[in-house]
């Protein structure tokens, strides 16, 4: 057997024979658990080292009682321009479960189908579970609480019991609008998606938080949620207009980018006409003109910090039940005041 074969072929047999110790004390120096002593651990981990060796991880689950897998639930009705959102947090996700040795197991859910991970959970596939998103009405959510399995959620909630890893979308929200009051605008709109979603509350009360911090009134006849189809848009926008709104607030890059067809095409010019200012940016804002002031987050550092609490808990260790990241707020030309 050639050496580099060996080195492949090593077992934990192979290095308790070297070593003339257990495979049971071998085993505690890899994992760190169970009582072992210092020079001992050294000795092993020494070894292993120096002869590469490469612990089982399905015997490693088995006498651990782990998979070394987590589920990340994704949601079936997503919509396209949503996506990139989603590849960034798995992608952090990935990073993450990988330097601590685990893999990560895709989970579809819809509003009216959780099959999926209630099979993964049922056949003990994962040791944990991360939600991609939080709902008003949530279903995934309350399965994973019945089903008493170690899980985060990627988003915020009302129920303090869950551990939470979102961005501070109240805070972003509240500070861009605050800054643009700032600068005189009193008529305003804000054009927000599905109720349903947590971060759509959340994005609505950092904008109302921004209008009672400066002791001023703001008009719901001129907020409008589950705008999600384009001529839903269209006549919104024509409303606005004969309003004379002086700034529309879009809650994601989507609206903001048919608002901002909208406009081209009714020959309205941003920011001479009226301003545009979104609260999330994406891809799909970054070449437009004039450039759009938005919210930037960083929803690969999002998944990372998921997978890292995640990991942390079903390690045993205390994590913080709700952490908020930080933004950046981009002021660009669409918000530009006249000269």
């Amino acid at each position: 057997m050639s050496e580099a074969e060996y080195k492949k072929k090593i077992t934990i047999s192979d290095v308790a024979d070297a070593l003339g110790v257990s495979k049971t004390t071998v085993s505690r120096a890899i994992s760190g658990k169970g009582r072992i002593g210092t020079d001992t651990r050294l000795k092993v981990l020494n070894y292993i080292t120096e002869h590469h060796y490469k612990p089982n991880f399905i015997a490693r689950g088995l006498a651990q009682s782990k998979t070394f897998n987590i589920a990340l639930v994704l949601p079936g009705d997503y919509y396209l321009t949503e996506l990139p959102f989603f590849q960034n947090c798995m992608l952090g996700i990935s990073q993450a479960a990988g330097k601590k040795d685990y893999d990560v197991i895709i989970s579809m859910v819809t509003p009216n189908d959780n099959s999926q991970l209630e099979r993964v959970i049922n056949n003990h596939k994962v040791d944990g579970v991360i939600l991609s998103r939080t709902l008003v009405q949530d279903a995934p959510l309350e399965l994973l609480k019945q089903k008493n399995v170690p899980y985060v959620a990627i988003g915020s909630t009302e129920d303090r019991t869950v551990v939470q890893i979102d961005n501070d979308h109240v805070g972003a929200c509240k500070e861009l609008t605050s800054l643009l009051l700032m600068q005189g605008i009193r008529k305003t709109a804000l054009l927000g998606g599905n109720r349903n979603h947590i971060v759509t509350q959340k994005r609505f009360q950092g904008y109302q938080e921004a209008f009672h911090e400066m002791n001023l009134s703001m008009d719901e006849a001129t907020v409008y949620f589950d705008v999600e189809e384009t001529y839903v848009i269209e006549k919104i926008v024509e409303d606005l207009l004969d309003q004379r709104i002086e700034c529309v607030f879009c809650m994601d890059d989507y609206i903001c980018m048919h608002v901002i067809s909208c406009l081209r095409r009714k020959n309205v010019k941003i920011p001479q006409d009226i301003k545009v200012a979104s609260f999330y940016n994406s891809q799909m804002l970054k070449n437009n003109i004039p450039g759009i002031t938005s919210l930037q987050f960083n929803n690969c550092e999002l998944g990372m910090a998921a997978c890292n609490t995640l990991l942390n808990m079903l390690n045993g260790e205390m994590v913080t039940q709700r952490t908020l990241l930080g933004y950046d707020v981009i002021l660009k030309e669409s918000t530009q005041m006249k000269h």
